[in-house]
């Protein structure tokens, strides 16, 4: 389970130092699919459970609240700013931040559960400093939905999964967070009469 987890880290580490808020969407996909990767080997048999874990986070995490995301941000002038300011000092913070985390997870590179532990205090750490550094909602959206990814990947520490009724729950948050985000993100849009009004005057 070492390879996905490595895969999850990545997923959220290299939009934050190099990527732009665009490319979000597709990060975010691979997280999910990094997740649902973690879900269905976890466990020795696959069960009905199992198996619908590993749909809802295909449906929602990997494919609808992506895709919802690349059209709140079509069109956008945000979309093609960093998703985090590319600068020295933010790079620096990030950095300690991650190291931080993996010291939380003391063991990381022995113990599969210290590496998830780290993965996932590294996740929401950067996410805060998303939500710290900009002040794009879109930037802001995707650092909440890095921050709930990590708590679907903290539930795999957990030595019995969440009961359906929870996961449907955690789902509806999911989407919600991006429903509302998106009508932000897209409230935020320049008004496209402003410029011939300016015209207009004498």
């Amino acid at each position: 389970m070492t390879l996905p987890l490595i895969l999850c880290l990545v997923a959220t580490v290299i939009p934050v130092f190099f990527g732009k808020i665009h490319s979000a969407p597709a990060w975010l996909s691979l997280q999910a699919l990094a997740l649902g990767w973690i879900s269905m080997t976890r466990h020795s048999e696959l069960s009905l459970h199992v198996l619908a874990l590993g749909l809802e986070v295909l449906l929602v995490r990997a494919w609808l609240v992506p895709t919802l995301l690349r059209r709140a941000l079509s069109g956008h002038s945000a979309a093609r700013q960093d998703l985090m300011p590319s600068n020295l000092f933010a790079w620096g913070v990030a950095i300690s931040l991650i190291i931080l985390a993996f010291r939380f997870g003391d063991g990381a590179r022995a113990d599969v559960r210290a590496l998830t532990l780290g993965v996932v205090a590294a996740t929401v750490m950067i996410a805060f400093l998303i939500l710290a550094t900009s002040r794009e909602p879109a930037a802001q959206l995707v650092g909440l939905l890095f921050m709930e990814n990590a708590l679907a990947l903290f539930e795999s520490l957990m030595p019995e999964p969440w009961a359906l009724p929870v996961h449907l729950a955690v789902s509806g948050v999911y989407i919600l967070t991006v429903a509302v985000g998106s009508w932000l993100v897209r409230g935020h849009l320049p008004a496209p009469s402003a410029a011939p009004a300016l015209k207009e005057i004498p």
